[in-house]
């Protein structure tokens, strides 16, 4: 999930759907998607409020938080100077 959009965005959209205009015109003439113009129409008339959602979070890790504390001190790749074990790819002998 991406950030959400700014606030002063969400305003100036609600204002100019508020104005008249089209869903539509209003995503071109603010260059975002019918979606977000319609969900904020949505959004205003649920809760008269255009500040996003709750459960938005933008402190998502890539990894658990258990990997982020351990590290990877059990990957087995080689040191340097050290040659991997292919030994596992051997060639085909020919006759």
């Amino acid at each position: 999930m991406g950030k959400p959009h700014p606030l002063a965005l969400r305003e100036r959209v609600d204002a100019f759907v508020e104005d008249g205009n089209t869903h539509r015109s209003a995503a071109a003439h603010f260059r975002v998607s019918i979606k977000f113009v319609n969900d904020m129409v949505i959004l205003k008339r649920q809760t008269g409020a255009l500040a996003p959602r709750a459960g938005y979070s933008d402190s998502r890790r890539k990894l658990p938080a258990q990997r982020q504390t351990q590290g990877w001190h059990h990957c087995t790749c080689p040191t340097k100077g050290e040659r991997p074990n292919i030994s596992h790819r051997r060639r085909p002998t020919r006759a």
